[in-house]
């Protein structure tokens, strides 16, 4: 897997929240900088966490559909009638 990367708008999107979040919530200002290498940190460090949830995630939706599609193609089955 390559490294997570942000395009350049959602890490500018990204950095502004962190700058408003410890203003509003911990009254400490950081500057435009700080804030993009938070974002820098943060990203490679947790996102992957979040990466590696959202796969795990959407592996048990497709084995719930997998289920779904096996449950639906078994009841599609024809009774077979033995001769005895």
């Amino acid at each position: 897997m390559s490294d997570l990367e942000l395009d350049n708008d959602t890490r500018s999107r990204l950095a502004d929240l962190i700058r408003d979040y410890l203003n509003d919530e911990l009254d400490t200002d950081i500057g435009n900088m700080d804030a993009d290498q938070l974002v820098g940190f943060l990203v490679p460090t947790l996102g992957a966490h979040f990466y590696n949830q959202g796969l795990k995630d959407a592996q048990a939706l497709f084995a719930r559909k997998a289920d779904d599609v096996t449950d639906e193609l078994y009841a599609m089955e024809k009774p077979v009638k033995d001769r005895d």
